[in-house]
């Protein structure tokens, strides 16, 4: 299942998040996970939020340089090597992973690695052939990591 998150080409000085996510806040779209890297003058932030067109429209029509891109949730076993099956797999099937980042939903039991890779057909097959589960982009919009702790 093909899931969306937004990326932004950024320089990397203060207040540049203040600014995406000061609009994203204004239209009530709502930051489900994000990563930020940066290299330099330049870096990127990556963004998965509960509405990404509408986010997408909203921070190019506000001048933000942004694109759409699609991407993979895998659902995988929060237990050492858990990924390692994944990778190897795609490894062996020449897929590069041009991106990726994940998080836990439920401590010793469930994690998601959301993947940028080189080729999603093929990479869907793979997942598919190989009994990986995938989440969809209302399931991502949806989700709550820890859901079972207090705090």
């Amino acid at each position: 299942m093909i899931a969306y998150q937004l990326t932004i080409p950024t320089e990397n000085k203060p207040g540049k998040l203040a600014q995406v996510s000061t609009i994203l806040s204004r239209e009530k779209i709502n930051i489900r996970a994000i990563t930020i890297s940066s290299y330099g003058e330049k870096g990127f932030f990556n963004f998965m939020v509960d509405d990404p067109r509408l986010a997408r429209k909203i921070l190019a029509k506000e001048g933000i340089p942004v694109e759409l891109k699609e991407i993979i949730a895998v659902i995988l076993e929060d237990k050492p090597g858990g990924m390692d099956k994944l990778v190897q797999l795609l490894a062996q099937q020449n897929i590069n992973i041009e991106n990726a980042y994940g998080f836990v939903l439920e401590s010793n039991k469930t994690a998601v690695f959301v993947i940028d890779v080189s080729d999603l057909e093929t990479t869907q097959k793979i997942l598919k052939e190989n009994n990986f589960k995938t989440l969809s982009p209302e399931a991502l919009a949806t989700i709550e990591p820890f859901h079972y702790m207090k705090y």
